[in-house]
């Protein structure tokens, strides 16, 4: 299945976790948990060590998996390893993409990322206008690139992403790094009234934390959300009371069964678009 055909029913739901996070067997169950909870697409992020995008929360599942050996190549296995058939969505940082394999330039890593089944990635720190090259690699193997769009993104430079853009693109609801909130941001209308002329699903992140939050952003015109915080803080707190592995993953597909819900709610609440189809 591609990305966009994830959207092809109706809204996606799409959860975050960091791969390995806070261990290799623990972080499959998590993952696969997201699924049975109603996934629609999961994005898994690749750590890096400076994390630009991530507030603290996921700054702290980085280095969780980190500490637990998360590598480029143990990511690949742990791809391989995984048990579900929605789409993945690497995301991650381009340092590591440009760095792998025997000579330098995103070519192996897309071509090593086609072989075990992602089919995007999402990279927060490579502007548009550098983006040809891993473009062009995506293209050659069949796989989308999402850029993000924030509320701040206009003009030249909101066309040149949207040239580049392809699978859904990541709507940033607010500015600032990702994090759990107790309500979403009342820029995210805005942002997606922009986008009404591009022709790719827009997907929603940034402050989701609720089947409520997910319901109202769908109402509001999204084609998607994005959670990753407030499902990170799940494995946060079971890691830190020790919890068993199997409970923590019940914890997770409860919370993404109820964010699934919520934007199956908010699609059945809008009123639709006169643009939309």
């Amino acid at each position: 299945m591609s990305l966009e055909d994830a959207f092809a029913d109706g809204p996606a739901f799409i959860p975050y976790l960091a791969a390995g996070d806070p261990d290799y067997e623990s972080s499959l169950k998590y993952v696969e948990a997201l699924e049975r909870g109603g996934a629609d697409i999961i994005e898994l992020g690749l750590p890096f060590s400076e994390p630009i995008a991530e507030g603290p929360t996921i700054q702290n599942a980085v280095v969780r998996s980190l500490e637990g050996g998360m590598t480029p190549t143990r990511f690949f296995e742990f791809v391989e390893d995984l048990d579900v058939s929605v789409p993945l969505v690497c995301m991650t940082y381009y340092n590591l993409i440009y760095r792998y394999g025997d000579d330098p330039g995103p070519r192996p890593f897309v071509e090593k990322s086609a072989e075990v089944g992602i089919e995007g990635f999402v990279v927060p720190d490579l502007p548009a206008e550098e983006a040809d090259p891993l473009r062009e690699a995506c293209d050659e193997f069949g796989l989308d690139l999402v850029f993000i769009v924030a509320p701040t993104t206009t003009g030249d430079r909101l066309d040149r992403i949207m040239q580049q853009v392809s699978g859904y693109v990541y709507v940033q609801a607010r500015l600032g790094t990702t994090g759990a909130k107790t309500e979403v941001s009342d820029q995210t209308e805005s942002t997606l009234a922009r986008l009404t002329k591009y022709d790719v699903p827009k997907a929603v992140g940034f402050g989701i934390s609720t089947g409520d939050h997910a319901a109202r952003i769908v109402r509001g015109g999204a084609d998607g959300i994005i959670v990753g915080s407030a499902l990170v803080d799940i494995i946060a707190d079971g890691h830190e009371n020790g919890d068993d592995p199997e409970v923590v993953a019940d914890r997770l597909e409860t919370l993404a069964r109820e964010l699934a819900d919520g934007t199956a709610d908010g699609a059945s609440q809008r009123t639709p678009h006169p643009e939309r189809t």
